[in-house]
């Protein structure tokens, strides 16, 4: 059964206008960029409407935060970036419920209580065409057309979970054209360098991550010396000729070490600028990623409420935060990872960096021939991300599938796309959770 997206945001709309005028809303959403931009999306159109709220940023699992949450006395909660996949729980809260995801669908039909938003209900590619804060923001228009300023937090979102790869597409796609329209943003071509200093910029780079450049100081200045450029310069005061040089040599470093074309043409490319707030939309979904994933996940929505002097302290925790990941890509890159028939996968003691390394090394460091996932030990539980390319997809690869089949078995949780997903199971199930993960991804490529 197909829904369209106007018509259920405008049901989500309608519901929040009917709710009594002193209901505070509970806003629940996930960790990451896009999970921050979508709640803050929300919140601020719910304040615009006069409400409050209480918001709150959950990682994977969800199962200990929603467990806080049944037991709240709460009478509305919306739901973004996640909730499709944790439906059988949200269905025991005692609330109404609005939905909005773009995650896999466990099931179309929900309990009365419940208002599910989903990309996928509607004809849209939750892995490529929309995002939490894209759907988010649709609620948010239906709501009151003033909120088209919200577009660009839409954006941010949609290029946090990296759906600007090979073109924005679908539903994404519309926003940007609107986004544009009404001077919301503008776009220049160029490349993401985005710190002070050219050396700091390269230096601080995971993504993309320069073999032998990123997170080596030596090699850097060596590379911009070589190039006659000046490495205490900032790349937009280059001149035209040096700007070339270094796009080229970058390219043709990212061309040696393997890359895909279609992660090739991320590099330097059409790049988004809103306002002096949220500036540039990559690095603005990075900064706002650090804060999630680097432990103060308040902070980020702190910034896309428009609380400035939260901005100091979010970029010195995203450049502590680029530190581990340089440590940690730079481990992989140094050691390589283990490797099964079908997938690879290492082991980290960072639960919170296993996916984004995952996802950067998958692009960046190892062939594109096999997923690779991140293992973590904690608390009795592994807490598994896994990270593939648009080719593996397209020849079948479903990880968001594997994740969820498997977690079932061994009763842990899992879920989330065909590129990415995760899971969480009991630890004493590891070697059960390798053999399973390698019969079903073999499965799904046809090696058996």
């Amino acid at each position: 059964m197909s829904f369209d997206i106007d018509t259920l945001a405008q049901n989500a709309a309608s519901l929040i206008s009917d709710a009594d005028p002193s209901t505070r809303f509970r806003v629940i959403s996930h960790y990451d960029a896009d999970g921050i931009t979508a709640a803050a999306i929300i919140c601020k159109a719910l304040y615009r409407q006069g409400y409050d709220f209480h918001a709150s940023l959950m990682r994977n699992p969800f199962t200990k935060g929603l467990e806080h949450v049944k037991k709240e006395q709460n009478t509305f909660i919306i739901f973004t970036d996640m909730g499709s996949g944790q439906i059988d729980m949200i269905e025991q809260i005692k609330a109404q419920c609005i939905i909005i995801d773009h995650h896999q669908l466990k099931k179309e039909k929900v309990p009365d209580h419940i208002l599910q938003i989903n990309a996928n209900q509607c004809g849209i590619n939750g892995n490529y065409e929309a995002c939490g804060a894209s759907l988010s923001y649709a609620v948010a228009e239906a709501l009151n057309h003033a909120n088209t300023d919200l577009i660009s937090l839409a954006l941010a979102g949609a290029i946090g979970d990296k759906q600007y790869i090979g073109g924005f597409k679908g539903y994404n796609k519309t926003l940007v054209k609107k986004a544009i329209e009404h001077q919301m943003v503008n776009k220049e071509i160029g490349l993401k360098l985005s710190e002070p200093t050219l050396l700091d910029s390269l230096y601080y780079s995971v993504e993309p991550y320069y073999k032998d450049l990123s997170g080596n100081q030596k090699q850097c200045e060596s590379f911009l010396k070589q190039m006659n450029i000046d490495a205490s310069e900032t790349y937009t005061n280059l001149s035209k000729d040096d700007k070339k040089k270094v796009h080229s040599a970058l390219l043709l470093r990212l061309i040696q070490q393997g890359c895909e074309s279609n992660i090739l043409d991320t590099v330097v490319r059409d790049r988004f600028y809103a306002d002096a707030t949220y500036g540039e939309m990559e690095q603005f979904a990075d900064l706002l990623d650090s804060c999630g994933k680097g432990g103060n996940r308040m902070l980020g929505l702190a910034l896309t409420l428009g609380d400035q002097p939260a901005y100091e302290a979010a970029k010195k925790l995203e450049r502590n935060y680029k530190t581990d990941l340089l440590e940690e890509l730079k481990r992989l890159e140094k050691n390589g990872a283990d490797e099964c028939s079908s997938f690879c996968y290492f082991y980290t003691t960072h639960t919170s960096l296993g996916g984004v390394v995952g996802g950067i090394a998958t692009n960046f460091i190892f062939d594109t021939k096999k997923p690779l996932l991140s293992i973590a030990r904690k608390d009795h539980e592994l807490h598994i991300s896994c990270r593939g390319n648009q080719s593996l997809v397209e020849k079948g690869l479903d990880l968001g599938f594997a994740m969820s089949m498997v977690a079932e078995i061994l009763e842990g949780h899992g879920g989330g796309h065909k590129i990415a997903a995760g899971a969480t199971i009991p630890s004493e199930s590891e070697d059960k959770f390798l053999k399973e993960v390698e019969r079903i991804i073999s499965q799904q490529m046809h090696n058996e």
